[in-house]
């Protein structure tokens, strides 16, 4: 499937501009169309206090709400514009809660890219809740690093394998960009020996299949976090983007390749695309 159809989710983060522009730079990589998508998050002022509120304070929370979103807006204009796909993006304001709209929207898009949560933002009520969205919208999140200054995409990629579903569908995602790549390391750290004495070499071969540039690598961890081991290893490739599938279970969420939890989430320091 070739990526035609991107949305970025845009909010009122220190980040935004950055995670736009790195939107913006892979819809022009790919001749995609862009769009932005910012949410008006419903108060969580419980109903019946709410009906205590004089409709005079009622219209200041609401044209606040409003304002926010033409910032948001006047922002995704001006990033795109200097991108040059003003001819080619398109913006849509929603109400509702913002992780549940993000995933309904991401349906009708071939990738979402979201940001990394950062623990300075002040206000993470009214933004995407990144584990929740890349399990719930049924389709690939690339998620971009808070710490991150957009510029080579995807020409060195590590693929974190480990021959789950998750895995596997996270390649099947990623192959557009898998494809363009100057080179693909599929690396499986602390393998199981059903992966055999080569593991990583039978999707390796799948990906050389389709004309990727790729090699497969394994790495034994034991001492250390897998996802310490993963994105040390990325950092020595010089990778500019992971790829990964994402695992869940009732009343939680992990990621898959063994150790690897959460704490990648937190500790990304490249793009990484994720499947579930």
């Amino acid at each position: 499937m070739a990526l035609k159809n991107l949305l970025v989710i845009v909010d009122h983060s220190k980040h935004t501009s950055t995670r736009v522009d790195f939107a913006a730079s892979l819809a022009d990589r790919f001749d995609a169309h862009l769009t932005g998508m910012y949410t008006k998050a419903p108060s969580v002022v419980p109903a019946f206090v709410m009906a205590q509120i004089p409709p005079e304070a009622r219209k200041i929370h609401d044209d606040s709400l409003e304002n926010m979103a033409e910032q948001a807006h006047r922002l995704f204009e001006e990033r795109v514009t200097a991108a040059g796909r003003y001819d080619r993006a398109e913006w849509r304001v929603i109400r509702g809660d913002p992780t549940a709209a993000a995933s309904l929207m991401s349906r009708y898009t071939d990738l979402v890219i979201a940001g990394q949560t950062d623990p300075d933002d002040d206000d993470w009520e009214g933004m995407v809740n990144p584990d929740e969205l890349v399990m719930s919208s049924g389709r690939p999140v690339l998620f971009v690093p808070h710490s991150y200054s957009v510029g080579t995409i995807g020409e060195r990629i590590v693929v974190a394998w480990n021959a789950s579903r998750e895995a596997a569908r996270a390649v099947s995602d990623a192959m557009p960009i898998l494809e363009r790549a100057k080179h693909v390391t599929v690396l499986c750290v602390n393998p199981s020996p059903e992966l055999g004495d080569e593991p990583g070499a039978d999707i390796a071969l799948q990906l050389a299949r389709h004309g990727v540039n790729a090699e497969a690598a394994h790495i034994f961890a034991h001492d250390i976090d897998a996802g310490d081991a993963l994105l040390s290893r990325a950092s020595d490739l010089s990778a500019d983007m992971i790829v990964m599938g994402a695992y869940g279970r009732p009343r939680m969420r992990e990621l898959v390749l063994g150790g690897v939890t959460r704490d990648l989430m937190k500790q990304m320091t490249v793009p990484v695309l994720m499947a579930h």
